[in-house]
């Protein structure tokens, strides 16, 4: 009796707890956490052949959401939780080849999931086909101001090279899309690089989190191998952080030997707390010599960075251990079986957090923290 009862506590610790790679790892009091996966009912969004959206690229019916359903932004509306989901058709083979959609689905507690059956964003005949065609719109991250406006900052992929776009919308149905969002700064210098992957400045005010600013002006982290950062004064023109020979400015970067050794790419929205401002990043870590042993080669893992919050250009830490790696068999199977845990969206909602993440390239889940 007693060896069955402690093997089933053993049993229900390890299934439920996701904050590091052990429920013993230890955490300093400025991280979020811990995050823990509710028991049965991940993944909470999956691929369906079964919707269909006409397409006005190629003025046809397509499969939108057929392939694969992952890399989610969330929002809280209306008192009800909106994840915002990459969709991929069948019209490619391999990662990146296929065209991308970023569809909607509503909760009513954050864990059962209600689709539209749509996209709400995607290539069109408008004046951003340029970017987003063939390859679409992917990766959003989406956060509300004060006035109840929603920005997304999602990634524009024509196949050629991934830049950064905002959309604005009021309802999270209607998009407004108002194109890169590096196309004026500095004479448009960073216009064509590959940019991707931006979290927005955020606090906790009112029981939910809204986008906030330092010294007057909206404040973002971005990038997927180093950490940057960029200003604005509207949230649709951002003006990168350079250093002083008018390179972009470096703020943290991937560490040999850890499990982020490959790539530090912003998660979610900032949080800005009463420790500092936290981002949750996605790690990447090599194969070989560099890596970290302790975590599958290529790997996502979830991390956290502390930046301060009187200059958000410096960082303060960073955990040494992920706070959540690919445990379950949908973070490990699908189009990237290395293991991904892939974090984009978060949100405050009914007193806990909702943080949702992309396994494996294929699947949307759900971790949720109770402060």
């Amino acid at each position: 009796m007693q060896k069955s009862g402690l093997l089933f506590i053993m049993l229900l610790s390890g299934a439920l707890c996701s904050y590091g790679q052990q429920s013993t790892d230890k955490h300093p009091d400025w991280a979020i956490g811990p995050f823990v996966r509710p028991a049965g009912v991940n993944p909470i969004i999956a691929p369906d052949s079964t919707t269909h959206f006409y397409d006005p690229m190629q003025k046809k019916l397509l499969d939108w959401e057929s392939n694969d359903t992952f890399n989610p932004a969330a929002a809280v509306k209306d008192n009800k939780v909106y994840v915002l989901y990459r969709a991929e058709d069948k019209s490619g083979v391999g990662i990146g080849a296929r065209t991308s959609r970023i569809g909607l689905a509503e909760s009513a507690n954050g864990i059962t999931m209600r689709r539209t059956g749509k996209p709400v964003l995607f290539p069109d005949t408008d004046d951003q086909q340029a970017f987003e065609w063939t390859g679409g719109c992917e990766d959003p991250r989406v956060a509300v101001t004060e006035d109840g406006t929603y920005l997304m900052l999602y990634t524009q992929w024509n196949k050629k090279v991934p830049r950064l776009g905002a959309a604005t919308s009021k309802d999270l149905v209607h998009w407004k899309k108002h194109g890169p969002i590096f196309q004026d700064a500095y004479n448009g210098k960073f216009h064509d690089i590959a940019s991707k992957s931006a979290s927005v400045l955020t606090t906790l005010k009112n029981g939910q989190l809204r986008i906030t600013k330092y010294k007057g002006k909206y404040w973002m982290y971005w990038g997927e191998n180093h950490v940057y950062a960029a200003t604005s004064d509207n949230l649709v023109d951002w003006t990168p952080l350079v250093d002083a020979n008018g390179a972009l400015k470096e703020l943290a970067s991937p560490r040999k030997g850890y499990f982020d050794s490959h790539l530090t790419e912003c998660g979610p929205p900032a949080i800005l707390t009463s420790k500092g401002i936290v981002l949750l990043y996605n790690g990447k870590n090599r194969s070989g010599a560099d890596s970290d042993t302790n975590y599958t080669a290529n790997s996502y893992c979830a991390g956290q960075m502390l930046f301060s919050a009187t200059d958000p250009s410096k960082l303060i830490s960073r955990l040494d251990k992920p706070f959540m790696v690919p445990t379950e068999s949908f973070e490990k199977s699908g189009q990237y079986p290395a293991g991904t845990v892939f974090i984009e969206g978060l949100v405050y909602y009914k007193g806990k957090y909702f943080l949702y993440y992309g396994c494996a390239d294929s699947r949307v889940a759900v971790a949720v923290c109770t402060p």
